[in-house]
């Protein structure tokens, strides 16, 4: 499993890209997608909506179990993914490309992301 090093992670296991133009993509890690299984429900946030770092901003449902989502920074959603919500198995076969979640006009970033190599070591994986 690779993390890829141009993004930075929470430790609830969210990923987070560079922002563009004050824009960035999150998503949920490869660790997180086969912790959860089989992912048959996404719960995203809605364009507009306000997010705050480090509070639930939706919920993935797996045939194990249901999982909060996890905002890794503040800010206003800009896009959320579609393609998500109408194939949630994408999380587990894309977490890091067509599996993404959601945009966010960042607002607030904490400063206790990490990066991919604090992120592996974090999660073991």
């Amino acid at each position: 499993m690779s993390n890829p090093q141009q993004l930075r992670f929470s430790k609830e296991h969210e990923w987070l890209s560079p922002a563009e133009d004050g824009v960035s993509t999150v998503g949920i890690t490869e660790f997180a997608a086969n912790a959860l299984g089989d992912v048959v429900y996404a719960q995203l946030p809605q364009v507009g909506d306000t997010v705050t770092a480090g509070e639930t901003c939706g919920e993935l449902e797996s045939t194990k179990s249901v999982s909060d989502l996890y905002s890794p920074v503040s800010g206003e959603i800009t896009d959320f993914n579609q393609d998500v919500v109408d194939d949630p198995s994408l999380v587990n076969t894309a977490p890091f490309e067509g599996g993404w979640l959601f945009k966010v006009r960042v607002s607030e970033e904490p400063k206790d992301l990490l990066s991919a190599d604090e992120y592996t070591e974090f999660s073991g994986a």
